[in-house]
């Protein structure tokens, strides 16, 4: 077995340290030393891409919002069962990310930013949110930090509040829907929604495809 090769490293716009590694054939990128993501662990990703378009009606124009690159597999999912007609914004904070997406990355999904229906922008997800049109995207989809809780960057913070998702409902369509990966259950999102009516559902996702249980969680909100 290769030992872990360090290929780049960066630092957050707070000044946490970003690492992207390779171990054999797999890729990983970590934030202060925590894994955040890891090419050989990606069905979540997969899973959250899928629920994020599902509800789209085949051959319908669309926008889609992708928040946060990372190894590309939320990506990937999305454009595999969107149709030639869906737009999809991929926003993504940090700029050595894009740029590792599309050299150290490319053979993996980096390839896929060349996707004619792809944008990829180097900006602050919130500023996107805020800034957007009304009933401008069909589906949200936040893949930021390791749950609706600032980990990453701390202005993600108010995207997980109420005015957070009561500015994401204003801007999607009338058959919008966000969903937010999460890395397990999150009480004190879960008490905001149910103390504000606002309805959602949780989607468990296995870490990998041949996992026995499912360890992570998608929070699943309807345009309301």
């Amino acid at each position: 077995m290769k030992p872990r090769v360090r290929l780049a490293s960066t630092k957050t716009r707070n000044g946490s340290d970003v690492l992207l590694y390779q171990h054999d054939d797999a890729f990983g990128i970590s934030i202060d030393g925590k894994e955040l993501m890891h090419s050989k662990v990606s069905a979540s990703e997969s899973c959250l891409g899928e629920i994020g378009v599902e509800h789209l009606v085949d051959g319908m124009k669309a926008r889609i919002l992708i928040g946060g690159l990372g190894l590309g597999f939320t990506l990937k999912s999305v454009l595999s069962l969107a149709c030639p007609l869906v737009k999809v914004d991929v926003v993504e904070i940090i700029p050595e990310i894009i740029n590792w997406n599309k050299t150290f990355l490319y053979k993996l999904n980096g390839s896929l930013l060349e996707d004619p229906r792809v944008d990829v922008l180097s900006a602050d997800v919130s500023d996107i949110i805020y800034n957007a049109k009304s009933s401008y995207y069909d589906g949200i989809i936040l893949d930021l930090d390791n749950g609706p809780v600032a980990m990453v960057d701390e202005n993600n913070a108010e995207l997980y509040t109420y005015l957070g998702v009561k500015k994401i409902n204003k801007i999607l369509a009338s058959n919008g829907r966000l969903a937010i990966w999460s890395a397990g259950p999150d009480l004190n999102f879960e008490d905001m929604l149910k103390a504000h009516s606002v309805q959602f559902c949780k989607v468990k996702a296995k870490v990998h495809h041949g996992a026995k249980r499912a360890r992570h969680l998608i929070y699943v909100i309807e345009k309301q």
